[in-house]
């Protein structure tokens, strides 16, 4: 008998809920990483499963965005914490360069975890009004976004999508990099053993072209992120602002998400927020 042993080869699951389910599709795509140096079988996710991530989104978005924005922060660091644990892991599956995207990524998860609890105070405050009342504006989150990932660079441009909207209260339903999604299924496992509660961040894997059309048209997805599309693809995914007035926020193709100016900040903030103004009488 031979001593060489097989090598068990991984199959990745979607990552909705807090577990990781199989796609109820069946299917699965044969994948390496960007080193070419691990295989894996990837799910090849369906309408039916981006159903259940939006139900699972929708049913964490109160938890969620009941939390204060000082909790947020802390468990949005400790996510960071969980990546940092896994850089090598993560490198590895990026390929050439892959550790600067990995230490990047990280760098812009503990961004946006410190705008959890000020972005209240720098965009919302009491208004000057004529007349006996205090008034006031307040922002709160959303509900569920949908995120669509480009494809390169594959961490980096899915943390970017994801993380403005989580900071602020907001649940997302992602799909991830469609030409190499073994990055974002490692994040999953990040994500799995963090403080983000289950359903917050839900990660789909499978093909743009089949799935953009159902985060277009969900009526439980309020906004959409989305970077690295096709122009027919942009242009359905404004479409979907028609069935239940989504906010669509559609990030530039040419956009170099290395750079930190253009890829942080109130702007990757504003669009996944809604302000409430709350007029209270005082006395006279």
């Amino acid at each position: 008998m031979s001593d060489e042993r097989l090598p068990i080869s991984k199959t990745y699951k979607l990552f909705i809920g807090g577990k990781f389910p199989r796609t109820e599709s069946g299917r699965s795509t044969l994948v390496e990483d960007a080193s070419i140096g691990l295989s894996a079988h990837i799910c090849h996710g369906s309408r039916k499963d981006v159903r259940g991530a939006v139900e699972a989104a929708h049913g964490a978005h109160k938890k969620w965005c009941g939390s204060t924005g000082y909790l947020k922060g802390q468990i949005l660091y400790r996510l960071a914490e969980m990546m940092e644990g896994k850089r090598a892991e993560l490198a590895t599956a990026l390929g050439e360069n892959g550790m600067k995207e990995v230490d990047a990524s990280i760098d812009r998860v503990v961004h946006f975890a410190g705008w959890t609890d000020k972005y209240s105070t720098v965009m919302g405050g009491a208004n000057p009004v004529s007349g006996p009342y205090h008034n006031f504006t307040i922002p709160g989150s959303m509900g569920v976004v949908g995120c669509i990932a480009p494809d390169s660079p594959a961490l980096l441009g899915l943390i970017s999508m994801i993380m403005g909207p989580v900071s602020m209260g907001n649940t997302v339903v992602a799909l991830v990099s469609e030409s190499n999604p073994i990055p974002a299924m490692i994040l999953a496992e990040a994500l799995a053993t963090s403080d983000l509660p289950g359903g917050v961040v839900n990660l789909i894997t499978g093909f743009k072209e089949e799935l953009v059309p159902h985060f277009a048209s969900h009526r439980e997805v309020i906004g959409i992120h989305a970077g690295g599309v096709s122009d027919a693809q942009r242009a359905e995914l404004r479409e979907g602002t028609a069935i239940n007035m989504k906010r669509v926020c559609l990030r530039d193709g040419s956009l170099d998400y290395f750079d930190d100016a253009a890829c942080s900040g109130p702007s990757w903030l504003d669009p996944f927020v809604e302000f409430k103004t709350i007029w209270h009488p005082s006395a006279v």
